[in-house]
């Protein structure tokens, strides 16, 4: 009787720990041809998150905003969090894309270089700007996304 009892816990703790393997596995991805979401955390050093914002909104906001009138991407959204955390993990500004697909979301866009030239005349000016956004940044990632609330029936 011991013998079938260590018999069925052992077969129950293999089909457990087989099961709790599967449910930490990757996400599923969308399709080639389904919207494909990125985040981008931005951390800029304290005291400079008024002047980031700024020169994001001045000389990077508007190409994003080109690039969805070209159908690339299906939107922008830009968030600040509400409260704070701690140091490391604080983040100041996300940006939260949505793209055509993830072809189109990890391939360069060969319009980009002509749109920015006709966004920004001045290219002397706007590389200095945009310059100065990256020197005040702490910290910059890209966290890719996947959408796996299950839909109604």
């Amino acid at each position: 009787m011991r013998r079938f009892l260590l018999s069925v816990v052992a077969v129950f703790l293999t089909l457990t720990s087989s099961c709790a393997l599967i449910a930490q596995g990757a996400p599923p991805q969308p399709g080639a041809d389904q919207p494909y979401t990125i985040e981008y955390y931005y951390k800029v050093q304290w005291g400079h998150q008024a002047e980031f914002l700024e020169l994001f909104l001045k000389n990077h906001y508007p190409l994003l905003q080109k690039i969805v009138a070209s159908g690339r991407m299906l939107s922008v959204k830009i968030e600040s969090p509400s409260y704070h955390t701690t140091e490391d993990g604080r983040w100041d500004y996300r940006v939260t894309i949505r793209y055509k697909n993830s072809t189109v979301a990890t391939t360069a866009n060969p319009d980009e270089e002509a749109m920015m030239k006709e966004l920004w005349p001045d290219q002397a000016k706007y590389k200095r700007e945009e310059q100065r956004r990256f020197e005040i940044l702490a910290g910059h990632w890209d966290l890719p996304v996947t959408d796996i609330t299950p839909k109604k029936q």
